[in-house]
């Protein structure tokens, strides 16, 4: 509803796209899908009891934060600084402007192949501009109030997806997982493998047991004390393991040097014209994960708080973030699911629970950085062995792997095609396999009903047929009558257009049933027309019955055919004929 208050788009002297567009600007209702969770928190009223909840919440996200920030940073390829960054800058901005009331942002495991890939082909410098790229993408996309259709990508392709990157993320830490030195540094799972099987002679023992020990902690622990921080649990009795034996094992210190106890100062990464070309389908894929990613875990946190989040509000917040994180030396941001669970878990309901989570993580870092250098990169290693098993879910895997034959071929396809040649390959022949398997399946749903005089073989006798031949009832003998069930598109036509040309006779009278047609596209208009323009030359008519609204304005096109008649139910034009 527009304000009366404010001049009105029909006044303004331009075409219908510019006058549809200073309509939409002007239009509260629909900026109101922008304005983040936090403002509609504070303008409820927000008490002192909500704070302490929310803080509570923030400090044990942070505690789960920390480690996995590093870890998924190293595994990245990055500094593990980095993934505190991200950690910081994404959680607080998504959680000033989010759409989402207990979301918690920041990096994830869907980034760490391809913020991987990216460094190792274009530079720390080149993944800065891609992810802000992204987040221009995202921008637009919620502008355009695009977060809708992000339900619409098929699950199979999802699952087969994460499922794939889980498989990614496991390979990349059998490295450090064992100690293991190859001889050179592979990019993809094939690669890394026969390198790894090839480095058997320089398994390391102490790694090893390092990283069992980390594993056998954070089982335990979230088996029997599921409230406690698994994760930051088995990195300090790791470090502590190492420290206290003295194990001869690779640590944070050893690699990196230790993490800073600061945030850095913004950096501009260096943009022309070339630049954003070459990494272009990298932005375009990194919008596509902080997109998914980022709208499932809201979805997630409403069946969990019953509570609504505001999609388009979301993308715009994920945006923001990932133009600001790369600034800081950040990293891709999204939503992540398991930190924004824990957060419902402990008490979080608002968004200040993500931004005590930021405010608490900067205080970590600068109380515990120096400590940050004695945790074993093997511990780090084993956390993120356990990320890729929960990313896998591996229940939901098997569900879906009993479902239909389409939707299986489509998980299996985008499941290989994620882990041994592209992401983004994977997520275009994934949703384009998904939608053909659909249109062929809606194909094989389309029937057509006729009376089985029309046809050499008896129809089916089910419910359908017995209600369509009480609706024609007596049928003169130079008519013919026709009822299309299902979406009349082009997957369909070759099939409804072999029908009617079998049964097209000369000085036939043809009366076409849509009533049970919920859309029909240009393939079937022409199809129509087609079969019209044929019964033309025959001194046949076509009358065409039960049309929704939004069929029959599609098929106005026809009105110009002199043999073409649009009637209203088929039971009162069977009723003229019969009359006549």
């Amino acid at each position: 509803m527009h304000d009366s208050s404010l001049p009105q788009p029909a006044k303004v002297p331009t075409d219908g796209f510019i006058q549809t567009l200073i309509a939409w600007l002007m239009d509260k209702k629909a900026w109101s899908l922008f304005v983040p969770k936090l403002v509609s928190v504070l303008k409820n009223g927000y008490t002192r009891q909500d704070f302490g909840r929310d803080t509570v919440a923030g400090i044990t996200v942070a505690v789960v934060a920390l480690p996995l920030a590093m870890a998924l940073a190293i595994a990245s390829g990055a500094k593990p600084e980095q993934g505190l960054y991200t950690a910081i800058i994404g959680g607080l901005i998504v959680a000033l402007l989010g759409g989402s009331r207990t979301a918690v942002s920041g990096p994830t495991g869907a980034f760490v192949v391809v913020v991987l890939a990216v460094i190792e082909k274009y530079g720390y410098d080149g993944l800065l501009l891609a992810t802000m790229m992204a987040g221009v993408i995202l921008i637009i996309a919620g502008l355009l109030r695009i977060g809708a259709w992000v339900r619409y990508v098929p699950h199979p392709v999802v699952m087969g997806f994460t499922a794939g990157i889980a498989l990614i993320i496991f390979s990349t830490q059998i490295k450090d997982l064992l100690g293991l030195v190859p001889a050179e540094k592979a990019s993809d799972v094939a690669g890394m493998w026969q390198g790894y099987f090839s480095a058997w002679q320089s398994f390391d023992l102490s790694s090893a047991g390092v990283a069992a020990f980390a594993l056998g902690v954070t089982i335990l622990v979230r088996r029997f004390k599921p409230a406690l921080p698994a994760f930051l649990i088995a990195v300090v009795a790791a470090s502590l393991l190492v420290v206290g034996l003295d194990l001869p094992v690779e640590t944070i210190g050893s690699r990196f040097g230790g993490v800073p106890t600061s945030l850095p100062s913004p950096i501009m990464p260096v943009i022309t014209l070339g630049r954003v070309g070459e990494l272009l389908p990298s932005a375009l894929i990194i919008a596509f994960l902080a997109g998914i990613e980022s709208l499932l875990c809201a979805v997630v946190a409403d069946s969990m708080t019953g509570g609504r989040h505001r999609s388009n509000s979301e993308l715009v917040a994920q945006g923001i973030a990932n133009i600001v994180s790369p600034l800081f030396s950040g990293l891709p941001v999204t939503g992540a699911i398991a930190r924004t669970a824990t957060n419902i878990r402990a008490g979080g309901r608002t968004p200040m629970a993500s931004i005590m989570h930021a405010v608490c993580l900067v205080a970590f870092m600068i109380v515990l950085a120096p400590l940050a250098a004695y945790v074993p990169l093997s511990c780090l290693a084993a956390v993120l062995v356990v990320v890729a098993w929960n990313m896998a879910e591996i229940k939901e895997v098997k569900h879906l792997l009993k479902g239909p034959m389409a939707d299986r071929l489509v998980l299996v396809v985008t499941f290989f095609l994620t882990a041994l040649v592209d992401l983004v390959v994977a997520i275009e022949v994934g949703i384009v396999m998904a939608a053909i398997l659909f249109m062929l399946r809606m194909a094989k749903a389309v029937e057509i009903q006729g009376l089985p005089s029309m046809f050499e073989g008896d129809q089916p006798d089910h419910e359908a047929s017995i209600d369509f031949a009480r609706r024609v009832g007596a049928k003169p003998d130079n008519v013919e009558v026709l009822e299309i069930r299902g979406p009349f598109f082009f997957a369909a036509a070759a099939q409804i257009k072999s029908v009617l040309d079998l049964i097209a006779k000369p000085s036939r009278i043809f009366v076409l049933s849509l009533q049970n047609v919920p859309f029909v596209d240009a393939t079937g208009i022409n199809v129509l027309e087609g079969f019209a323009k044929d019964l033309t030359k025959k001194n046949g008519q076509l009358v065409l019955t039960d049309l929704s609204h939004a069929v029959r304005q599609n098929l106005d096109i026809l009105h110009h055919l002199p043999n073409v008649r649009f009637a209203g139910s088929l039971e009162q034009v069977m009723d003229e004929f019969r009359k006549n």
